[in-house]
């Protein structure tokens, strides 16, 4: 199978099942190429909006929600900024680097900070990326002092980045869906992909990846 996968699921998706091909990006730039008739049989988005937009438009089936996640701030190990707590964005001459608005992170980091009131800091954005994976790495290389990731992509990098905390309160609603590409010449085998993620091998994968278990009103 030829699966386009949210960046986020980089690590997850390829030790989960390693034989499939893989193609991972922002999930808005995923949804463009399958909508421009990129040969995927399932894409996997970070964000309900990208692959509901696909369906609406007939290009592929119902999607399901198959997991969630947080989001959180990194900042280099090293700490240049002394950023303790994402309000020292606010007070501290900081290099912050976000993802992009059409991004699905990009759009949760946005909504983060309006909640927490902190929507001026984006005055101190340095780089907005194209994936989360982008942001990721230039925190740990010590290009930024801060910048907003997934929960799941701090993990991978934890002797480089220290994560601090998003209160509960302020988080968004990250909700992943995965759909069959319509015109897929797989489709039975993408379907039992499917079925397969969202059963339990799948779900644990995800949750000792540091994924959230399914939203119950998703189901």
């Amino acid at each position: 199978l030829t699966i386009y996968a949210a960046a986020s699921l980089t690590e997850v998706f390829r030790a989960y099942d390693p034989a499939q091909r893989y193609s991972f990006g922002g999930s808005n730039t995923l949804e463009t190429q399958i909508r421009n008739g990129a040969p995927a049989d399932l894409f996997a988005s970070a964000a309900p909006l990208n692959t509901q937009r696909l369906f609406r438009a007939g290009i592929v089936d119902k999607p399901v929600t198959f997991t969630a996640n947080r989001l959180t701030l990194i900042v280099p190990r090293s700490n240049p900024a002394g950023i303790a707590s994402v309000y020292d964005l606010r007070r501290k001459p900081v290099k912050l680097v976000i993802a992009a608005a059409a991004v699905p992170v990009g759009g949760y980091t946005r909504t983060v900070l309006r909640k927490m009131g902190l929507s001026s800091v984006l005055s101190k954005v340095v780089s907005q990326e194209s994936d989360v994976k982008a942001v990721t790495g230039k925190v740990a290389l010590g290009q930024a002092d801060a910048g907003f990731v997934y929960a799941t992509d701090a993990r991978p990098v934890a002797g480089q980045v220290t994560a601090i905390r998003i209160p509960a309160w302020a988080q968004p609603r990250v909700r992943y869906e995965i759909a069959v590409v319509s015109k897929s010449g797989n489709k039975t085998a993408a379907q039992a992909w499917v079925k397969t993620l969202l059963g339990a091998k799948g779900q644990a994968a995800l949750r000792n990846a540091g994924f959230l278990p399914l939203p119950k009103a998703a189901s």
